[in-house]
């Protein structure tokens, strides 16, 4: 009998021994969470060098971020291929709080469905913590293609199928899906000329070298006004705020409900604790209300939203299916 008690005592200490070893890391966690954070720096990291958009856009929220949650926020800029360089180093980052990653669809939701060397996925390896905003891109026509509605440009791609190109940025950036989805919802089959960059393609849309090219609005905006440029339409479902003149492309009974922009937003580690995701993203949408963040995104083509966390979660399993639907015929039109 005694034997069969001390046999059971043991089976208890186990099991409250097995409990301790499983409660213990939570509370670790919880109170790392709950002391978070300390006097130690956040780090931003940027997947693109300094001066550029996405730089810009870091550095307008990371000063009032920093004010309010009372420990340095420092960016740093960690540039190549397209910012999946630094997408992994975040992805393999600790959950802890002090790294996080201002980022675009192009690095989060579009990258590894255009290209096999990136190994993180947008929607398990980070956590969402919210949305900055949006930048609409804008389709124009170069003067001497004639065209002055994208239904004109529309019709005479089905009528002469080898008539008109389109330029982009790149294979597998946002602009490259905003033509494919144009073709896909269309029912047309205007090639693709990836470029380098936004300044040979302003060049050759001028010239007449290229017909037709997808621009962040920002950049294009002054192409347009000096009429080297036609717009057609920006590629959001409403007007951009930036230039309300422009149709939208969904206006455009063909195309429907087209709506893609270049979204940038804030992200850490997946397993990011509930509590600095929740906190993080009060701090993200009270600096986005502030007037002079507000007004300095604006100038730069940036239509703050903010957004909860489940929200920005969902767009991208949304934009992840989208682009799934169109990558192939995006890739073989490249080829």
């Amino acid at each position: 009998m005694s034997s069969f008690l001390a046999s059971k005592r043991q089976v208890l200490v186990s099991a409250c021994a097995l409990a301790t070893l499983t409660i213990v890391p939570a509370l670790s966690h919880q109170a790392q969470a709950q002391a978070w954070p300390t006097a130690r720096p956040i780090t931003m990291v940027v997947g693109f060098p300094a001066g550029g958009s996405a730089d810009m856009i870091a550095r307008t929220i990371a000063e009032p971020l920093s004010k309010r949650l009372g420990t340095p926020v420092v960016i740093e800029n960690v540039s190549g291929a397209g910012g999946t360089i630094a997408g992994q180093k975040v992805a393999n980052a600790a959950p802890d709080g002090y790294t996080v990653f201002m980022a675009s669809g192009s690095e989060v939701s579009i990258a590894r469905l255009f290209n096999p060397a990136v190994k993180y996925n947008g929607e398990t390896d980070f956590t969402a913590i919210g949305l900055v905003g949006d930048v609409p891109l804008v389709l124009v026509a170069s003067p001497r293609a004639g065209l002055k509605t994208v239904a004109q440009a529309l019709d005479k791609a089905k009528r002469e199928p080898a008539a008109l190109s389109y330029a982009s940025s790149g294979v597998g950036t946002v602009l490259h899906v905003a033509g494919e989805l144009l073709n896909q919802k269309a029912g047309t089959k205007i090639a693709h000329v990836p470029y380098r960059g936004a300044a040979q393609m302003a060049i050759d849309v001028a010239g007449g070298t290229i017909e037709l090219a997808f621009f962040m609005t920002p950049t294009a905006l002054p192409h347009i006004e000096t009429g080297k440029m036609v717009a057609l339409g920006v590629t959001t479902t409403a007007r951009s705020r930036a230039a309300p003149q422009i149709p939208s492309l969904s206006e455009t009974p063909a195309l429907k409900g087209f709506d893609v922009s270049l979204w940038n937003g804030l992200f850490g580690p997946a397993k990011l604790p509930p509590a600095i995701t929740a906190r993080l993203n009060k701090e993200l949408n009270e600096v986005l209300r502030e007037p002079a963040v507000w007004q300095k995104l604006q100038k730069a083509g940036v239509e703050t939203q903010g957004s909860t966390p489940q929200a920005l979660t969902q767009r991208i399993r949304d934009e992840v299916q989208r682009v799934q639907s169109i990558a192939p015929a995006a890739m073989k039109s490249s080829s």
